[in-house]
């Protein structure tokens, strides 16, 4: 079992089992035991993210009175981040052969560095100075198109 705590400071206890896949296939048709299906939309969709921490989480959100709705505006910045990692590692430790445990540890690792490499090509995309070069031809060329767009009829003269 893990734990992250949301926005608003609550700490919630993250229990993987029968009964929290059950409940994500009947609540929000989502198979968590789809892990080739599942863990990448689980890091890249942080909506989809959040409904299954919602459902996972649901017998202790009932506990505090805290609905969907709530739940859902909690969760953001570090707590998004914090709750994927909890949630993938409770995932991982669901599975009850080692082996099974030890492909996906490995697999939630090649997506991490997989998205961690495109952040970083990102960022190094932004931070090139031809970007700026082409921004600046881009503003240029609207820029340019403003000023050499023909009158419209009704501001022309008749002859």
């Amino acid at each position: 079992m893990r734990t992250f705590s949301d926005a608003d400071g609550r700490e919630w206890r993250l229990s993987i089992d029968v009964s929290a896949i059950k409940r994500c296939r009947n609540l929000i048709n989502e198979d968590l035991l789809d892990v080739q299906q599942i863990l990448a939309r689980l890091m890249v969709d942080p909506i989809l993210l959040c409904d299954v921490l919602y459902v996972v989480c649901q017998p202790q959100a009932d506990d505090l009175g805290v609905s969907d709705e709530e739940f859902g505006r909690s969760m953001r910045g570090r707590s998004i981040a914090d709750a994927k990692t909890a949630l993938l590692g409770d995932l991982v430790d669901f599975f009850p052969e080692e082996a099974d445990r030890e492909n996906l540890r490995a697999a939630v690792a090649k997506l991490n560095e997989t998205t961690g490499r495109a952040r970083d090509l990102i960022r190094q995309r932004l931070e090139s100075p031809k970007l700026s070069e082409e921004i600046e031809a881009a503003l240029s060329a609207v820029g340019n198109s403003f000023g050499n767009s023909p009158e419209s009829s009704a501001s022309t003269p008749a002859a």
